[in-house]
């Protein structure tokens, strides 16, 4: 007698369930279909500001919330405590600066994602990962929390015998050495004759590849700064139009930067024109060599 078992199908993963809250319409409809469009992730609602925000999450009960910071009305650091109790939170927003993202990070948030550092696919990523408790940060949100940590007073001492010797004189260093001329001659001098290798210092790009599914990006950023920073210190364009150059100076066209900054192309074209004016430029070529300091007059070009 021959016993049949019977086909069982192996048990499906539930799709996350994601809450996005952004005053931009654009921005919401794009993250939206986006999400949506990935396996295993939905929309389950959109919010325009914290207070609708926080009804969304109760009626919804999102497995991850995706959170603007600036909002008419109830903003997203004053809806942050409340929500990062029912979902974790990642801000995902165009605000990097230092006191903001501590002050997400101390209120609960799982991560920090500035807009035009990340593909789509490092921000489907992070969502998912966030939603295991793994945090991400793009460059710029990584820069100003190690800016913050290093300006915070120092907490509770460290274990007896840890960073006792703080002095230059300790580790025989001068004003005239460099620390690593110092540690090649002390491992010249070493019965093993091994070279010394400095450690590579601290940088926020270091801390960034940390995450390591939210890394560099086409915005332009190179060692923890902005590529284009140059222009930025020397042409007076506004934040968007600032981002919007820099996609333009790392070659992406129009409609790539409509994807990426969530808004039309006809959005883009206007911008576009408002910047070549800016820059007294005819073209993406000569607006990017300017921007980058390339040009050979650029040094002239505001003096």
């Amino acid at each position: 007698m021959t016993r049949t078992t019977p086909n069982r199908t192996p048990p499906t993963t539930a799709a996350l369930r994601v809450l996005v809250v952004d005053d931009n319409p654009v921005v919401r409809a794009g993250l939206t279909a986006l999400l949506s469009g990935r396996e295993g992730m939905r929309v389950v609602a959109e919010a325009a500001d914290g207070e609708a925000a926080c009804e969304a999450a109760r009626d919804h009960h999102p497995d991850v919330i995706l959170l603007d910071v600036r909002m008419p009305g109830t903003d997203g650091i004053s809806a942050l405590p409340y929500l990062a109790r029912i979902a974790p939170v990642v801000m995902l927003t165009y605000s990097g600066e230092s006191e903001i993202v501590e002050e997400a990070l101390r209120r609960g948030a799982g991560g920090y994602l500035v807009h035009g550092e990340f593909t789509a696919d490092q921000l489907v990523a992070a969502v998912r990962d966030v939603s295991r408790g793994r945090p991400h940060f793009t460059p710029t949100a990584a820069e100003a929390l190690l800016a913050q940590l290093r300006r915070t007073p120092p907490g509770p001492p460290l274990p007896e015998g840890l960073g006792s010797r703080t002095d230059a004189t300790a580790y025989e260093l001068s004003a005239t050495k460099s620390p690593h001329t110092n540690l090649q001659q002390a491992a010249q001098s070493s019965t093993l004759n091994v070279p010394a290798v400095a450690p590579p210092p601290i940088s926020p790009q270091n801390l960034s590849q940390l995450q390591p599914d939210v890394g560099q990006s086409s915005s332009g950023w190179t060692g923890g700064r902005p590529a284009a920073a140059f222009g930025r210190s020397r042409f007076p364009l506004s934040d968007r139009e600032a981002e919007i150059m820099n996609h333009i100076a790392s070659g992406m066209n129009n409609r790539q930067i409509a994807a990426t900054c969530f808004i039309s192309e006809k959005t883009v074209k206007n911008h576009i024109n408002r910047i070549f004016a800016k820059l007294h430029s005819t073209s993406r070529s000569e607006a990017a060599a300017k921007w980058l300091g390339t040009a050979p007059d650029s040094t002239r070009e505001l003096g």
